[in-house]
């Protein structure tokens, strides 16, 4: 609750609820690729449980976090007045930690709107240190050798993506759309019994809604040879979303449906 109030007293005069959803959202390792905020309390779930209220909740900055205001009180930035003129504010951060592109963004203006996916860091500081060293690169040589460093993007929830020409397209002219799938493996129990546990799932793909999906499917006669579904994810063993499929019925049929 505090640093809501500081951000909107000092920083940002607008409405507690959107900054305390922004807070909570960089805590969520499911949202985030690299958290900044390093939450204590329940900040929520995958599904549709919500976080606490925030008088529940603290906060603190991750490391990487830390990393993106490092020196900035050593004149690396510029600064100016806040809204109101009481306090000064940097016009953009040192950031050593290349949040853009590390942890991607979304946003929308008038005319215009951008999705960039998150990233691997390790990835991005190899074409990073390859850039630098061959600063005087042509843009289709630049181009071929980061896209040879940076495979593509890197999702806080995994998922498979399918094909590559989509994160190419995107590369190369800022247009791009990326399709990714699920990922799901056939196990038997003791009992002999077929299910198919799916362990990822696709970026910002809520997984209350997707097991709400697939159960009124089944009762509408869209989906056959399931007979039971069951969320066993938990923090200890990540999602875990178990499909049993009915005795008659073969696990590579149900899947293709």
């Amino acid at each position: 609750a505090r640093s809501v109030a500081e951000t909107m007293g000092n920083y940002h005069p607008h409405g507690d609820a959107s900054i305390y959803d922004t807070l909570v959202r960089m805590a969520q390792p499911w949202s985030l690729r690299y958290p900044l905020v390093d939450g204590q309390g329940n900040f929520g779930s995958p599904g549709n449980d919500p976080p606490a209220a925030m008088r529940y909740t603290e906060a603190r900055l991750t490391p990487l976090a830390m990393e993106m205001l490092r020196e900035i009180d050593e004149e690396t930035v510029d600064f100016i007045p806040n809204y109101d003129g009481r306090v000064q504010e940097p016009t953009v951060l040192p950031s050593r930690f290349p949040n853009l592109l590390a942890n991607g963004s979304g946003g929308i203006a008038v005319g215009m709107a951008t999705n960039i996916p998150p990233h691997n860091l390790r990835e991005l500081a190899d074409a990073v240190f390859w850039a630098l060293e061959n600063h005087d690169a042509d843009e289709e040589e630049t181009l071929a050798a980061v896209m040879g460093r940076v495979k593509g993007p890197d999702f806080p929830t995994a998922g498979l993506i399918v094909g590559s020409q989509g994160t190419a397209d995107a590369y190369k002219t800022g247009r791009g759309s990326i399709r990714m799938r699920g990922v799901v493996e056939v196990e038997e129990d003791s009992r002999g019994r077929t299910s198919l546990v799916i362990t990822e799932l696709p970026y910002q793909v809520n997984h209350d809604n997707f097991i709400t999906s697939i159960a009124e499917q089944v009762r509408d006669g869209k989906l056959a040879g399931i007979s039971n579904i069951e969320d066993q994810s938990s923090d200890r063993v990540g999602l875990r979303i178990v499909i049993e499929i009915k005795r008659d019925a073969v696990a590579k049929v149900v899947i293709n449906n």
